[in-house]
């Protein structure tokens, strides 16, 4: 598509507003420059700022933890009362005590294990993550104390 007259005009205008921005963003940012050449007001010792980051990291560590625990027994919890849902509605339909019925039961039974083993699992993968964060963490604050 061949630009008209007024797409010609206001590409070039878009043109200048976009390098207008660009210079006065580097005017802004050299200027900013000038008021923080003296930054040992500004400097704060690095055992303070490690400590700090450290306890703010574990402080989100345990809040992640908490969370995915929370989000791993209510997946467990939804899984279970479907199986229990399936199962009644088979036990529902067929009053004698079927094959069918029986089979309901048992994978009912399955899968409730299964959930728990499966949340476990997972339960202990977190808190192998999280410990590992943790660790990692004190290494940091231990390297920035000495």
């Amino acid at each position: 598509m061949k630009p008209n007259y007024f797409t010609n005009g206001l590409s070039t205008v878009g043109r200048w507003l976009a390098t207008t921005l660009l210079c006065l963003c580097a005017i802004t940012f050299v200027w900013q420059g000038a008021f923080f050449s003296n930054n040992s007001a500004i400097a704060a010792p690095a055992k303070l700022i490690a400590a700090d980051v450290g306890a703010q990291v574990k402080g989100a560590a345990d809040e992640v933890r908490g969370r995915s625990k929370d989000l791993i027994r209510d997946t467990q919890n939804k899984v279970e009362e479907t199986a229990n849902k399936n199962a009644a509605k088979v036990d529902e339909a067929d009053d004698e005590g079927s094959v069918v019925e029986r089979k309901a039961k048992r994978d009912k039974n399955r899968i409730e294990k299964r959930a728990e083993e499966d949340a476990n699992r997972t339960e202990k993968a977190v808190d192998k993550s999280m410990n590992a964060v943790k660790g990692a963490v004190d290494n940091i604050k231990d390297a920035f104390s000495k």
